[in-house]
This record gives structure tokens, sequence and C-alpha cells, in this order.
């Protein structure tokens, strides 16, 4: 088992005008050569992340790099060695793109990323990409009804929303489904049943969300699900929803809440240092506002996820 420190390694990921996002191709004399990656490289003695990623991106494809924001961090073994990737947005450039090293380069639209064979570690980058920042709950304990708060998030152009279904009848539940499945995918927003639902497992939503509690159940993957989420409360879960292959999770407490005032809450600091040791994106969940987007991204967060900050924010 490798217990080297890992290598620190600063990755960029950079759009085009086109909304098309670079990659390379390692070299085949390179570790795992021939495998796509996006551009970067490995921190140098005494430098930040962010310098290091301006150094790279100047040596290594002749741009020099004026606007970056976090995207994910990232914690990935291979056998032979352990990698930390800190990601960057990169949103402004200048200079003319070009293989400074001879490596190939190729502009590529985000949906069809998956077609390239990328190195293992970079995977969870290519799901970051795919998904919005903002993560809404729909919740039937409230006062209005699942249809108008899912109306409520379209109007605002939510595209990655939760039904959490969890006191409503099979039949209240399968009549929410039959209306909103073809409402999001119209608009192609991804709808996730929670696994709490009753029953949850026969819902044409493209994704499903895992309890915590359904979580440590699994040993693998949920199949036939597009999308496979789950809410975590600890370092465990986190690692054990990476293990078994779910696309991103939700980590919760971050702060206290209105309804749980009185309950333990991780903090900025916890979260950012368990996020850190995963390998998923991961939504800031408890106590969030759409205000708190730029601070929980900066401390790792791939966005926030909630109920109050999009159906009832005041």
């Amino acid at each position: 088992m490798n217990t080297a420190s890992p290598l620190q390694v600063a990755v960029g990921v950079v759009k085009n005008p086109q909304g098309q996002i670079l990659i390379a191709q390692r070299h085949k004399a390179a570790h795992q050569g021939g495998l796509w990656e996006f551009p970067g490289g490995k921190l140098e003695t005494n430098e930040t992340p962010e310098m290091a990623l301006v150094r790279e991106l100047q040596e290594e494809i002749g741009i020099t790099v004026r606007k970056i924001s976090p995207l994910i961090t990232l914690h990935h073994r291979y056998p032979d060695i352990t990698v930390h990737l800190h990601v960057f947005w990169v949103h402004e450039f200048s200079g003319e793109v070009s293989g400074c090293e001879q490596q190939p380069l190729r502009w590529v639209s985000p949906h069809l990323l998956n077609e390239y064979p990328f190195l293992s570690a970079n995977q969870p980058i290519i799901t970051a990409l795919r998904l919005p920042v903002y993560y809404a709950i729909i919740d039937d304990t409230r006062k209005t009804s699942p249809q108008q708060q899912l109306i409520a998030l379209l109007k605002q152009n939510i595209k990655l929303i939760q039904a959490r279904l969890k006191t409503s009848s099979s039949l209240e539940t399968t009549q929410f489904f039959d209306y909103a499945v073809p409402i999001c995918s119209d608009q192609k927003v991804i709808l996730m049943t929670n696994s709490a639902n009753q029953p949850s497992a026969v819902y044409r939503s493209e994704g499903l969300h895992l309890t915590s509690h359904d979580l440590l159940r699994c040993a693998q993957r949920p199949l036939t699900y597009r999308w496979v989420a789950a809410s975590c409360h600890s370092l465990e879960e986190l690692l054990h929803a990476a293990k078994i292959g779910v696309d991103f999770a939700v980590l919760a407490p971050v702060m206290p809440t209105e309804t749980h005032q009185d309950s333990p809450s991780l903090g900025w600091l916890q979260f950012a240092s368990w996020v850190a040791q995963c390998t998923l994106p991961v939504y800031a969940l408890g106590g969030m506002k759409v205000v708190d987007l730029e601070h929980a991204i900066n401390y790792g967060a791939q966005g926030i996820a909630s109920i109050r900050a999009f159906i009832d924010p005041h």
C-alpha cells in the first residue's frame, strides 16, 4: 500500500467562447500514456495551487491565465501513486492555445467528454462539469405542494432537483412523478427521487438520492439510474459513497438550520477537510442561502443544496 505523501497537482478546466472544454492527451511514454486529461501539473516548492496552475498552463499550452475560480478538490489513489488535485475553472486567459510539449489537444463539448478515455483521477472532474451549482430539494412537509414547489424551482432555472416525499402516500408520490418527469425532461432538469420515497424503485426519474441509512446498506452502486447521489454526515459515509461509485454527495449539516438550531454542525473547516479527502463532487447542505454559494465553492463544495434557499428564501 502506498503511504507516501500525495502528489499535489493543479488542474485547469479551460473553456472557449463556444463552451467547449480543452483536453490534452498524455504522451505514450508517460505514466498512463495515451489517456486524456485536463491540463495542469504538480506544485513546486513554496507554490500555491493557483501559482502552479498559472505556471503550468503557460508552460504546457501557452496561455496566460487571467481569472480562475475553484471547481473541485480530489484525492485519488492509483496503485503506484496518490494524487491530490486542486481543480480550477479558467474563466479568462490570453494567448493562443497550443501544445507546447507536442501533446495532442482537443476542444470538446462537455456532454461528449465521456467519449474519451480519461485518467481515472479526472473522472470526477467530468461529473462536476456536468452538475450545476444548485441542488434544490422538494419537501412534502411544507405548506406548498410538491407540484407548486417544482414550478417555483423551474422558474428559477434550477437544473438539479430532488423530490423528498417521505410522508406522501404511494399514490401521491406516483402522481407527482407522473406530473414532474415529462416537464423536467423537456426542460433538461435532472430529477432525483429519494430512496425513502414510497415506493421509490418504480419511478422514471433520472436519479436516485440515497439516504445515509440506505447508502450504508449498499455494497455497490444501485443500477438503472443515470445519476446516483447520497446524503452523508461523516467522512466514513463520504468515503463509502465514493467506494460504491455514486456520482455526487451532499454533506450536512454545515451550518445550524432553523429546524435544528441546537444540533451540532460541521462548520466550514470540517466540511473542507472531509471534502478534500473525497473523490466526489460534494454539495454543502444545512443553513445554506444563495449568497453562500461562492463561500461554499471556496471551501471545496460543488455548490449548495437546500430547501428554503430556493422555495422560501425569506
